[in-house]
């Protein structure tokens, strides 16, 4: 199994049209094989000093996949491709850190 974090970076004021096109892509990632866990996060209201914030141009994907092949599947798939496409003009960049269990 392997988790992945994924930061991705949005223009100003376009939060919430990319969770909306991320939340309409969910289904069909949650069926791939190997998907095990794939949801969007943002920044919790606390007053927790320790806390490192995303901002309000940002989205954290919480993944967790089967496999490393399951992820790379998943990076290919036709859903994404075209999920993509829909969300590049959305998006300033993204950054992923793929971890394993310790």
């Amino acid at each position: 199994m392997i988790h992945v974090l994924a930061t991705i970076e949005l223009h100003p004021g376009k939060r919430d049209a990319f969770l909306t096109e991320f939340h309409q892509v969910m289904p069909a990632v949650k069926a791939e094989v190997g998907c095990i866990e794939y949801g969007p996060a943002t920044d919790a209201a606390t007053d927790l000093p320790q806390q490192q914030r995303l901002g309000e141009n940002a989205v954290l994907v919480v993944e967790k996949w089967a496999s490393l092949e399951a992820l790379k599947a998943h990076l290919v798939a036709p859903h994404m491709l075209a999920y993509r496409e829909r969300v590049k003009g959305l998006v300033v960049g993204s950054r992923l850190q793929i971890l394993q269990p310790a």
